[in-house]
């Protein structure tokens, strides 16, 4: 029986990774450590260097290095129509379809009492604030089509009418259960040409 020592906890680290289960942590153990250790080494460096230096952007609160993103930075982004998403995956997705000119709020999770997960843990106090500002005039709810993501954009939609602001959802292409990161970018871009106010 082969003693597990440094190999095994290497593996058991590995299936933190979501997707990966204990087969495919072994293929990446060994692969790295017999093949590639050079880039093994670079995977530690740049995770370490990751884990130090990116935050959340204090406009959006996507993960970036800067104080503010890029995105919210650029003066060639239409800050007054903004896009509430889930995750920071959830805007890489549509930053990749390059259709939208907007900016960002990032919830870090949807409503779900049952989780413990109200309106403070998605700091919608911040996204308030934006509102209160006078500076947006739209927002596009992008939350996804989980019985979850819709109660959040309802919620949200809510507190935009306070300050008489357009709520559109993203709505065509997109199903029921569906999660943004794993859509097209084609059914994406169709979803928010199509979306649909919200009263």
């Amino acid at each position: 029986m082969l003693n597990k020592g440094l190999l095994g906890q290497l593996i058991q680290t590995l299936c933190c990774l979501p997707g990966v289960g204990p087969k495919s942590a072994q293929r990446m153990a060994f692969y790295l450590l017999q093949r590639d250790r050079q880039g093994a080494q670079r995977l530690s460096n740049t995770l370490l260097t990751a884990l130090e230096k990116i935050q959340h952007c204090q406009h959006c609160r996507t993960l970036t290095e800067l104080t503010v993103c890029e995105i919210c930075a650029s003066s060639s982004r239409d800050q007054s129509l903004l896009c509430v998403v889930e995750t920071p995956s959830d805007a890489w997705v549509v930053e990749q379809a390059a259709f939208f000119k907007g900016v960002y709020f990032i919830l870090h999770g949807r409503l779900s009492p049952l989780d413990g997960i109200g309106p403070d843990e998605l700091g919608l106090d911040l996204l308030e604030q934006r509102f209160a500002t006078g500076s947006i005039k739209e927002i596009i709810l992008a939350t996804n089509s989980t019985v979850e993501g819709e109660a959040t954009a309802y919620y949200i939609s809510h507190l935009a009418k306070k300050y008489q602001l357009q709520a559109s959802r993203i709505a065509q292409g997109v199903p029921i259960g569906g999660e943004l990161e794993f859509i097209d970018s084609g059914t994406l871009s169709q979803a928010f040409m199509g979306r649909k106010n919200l009263d």
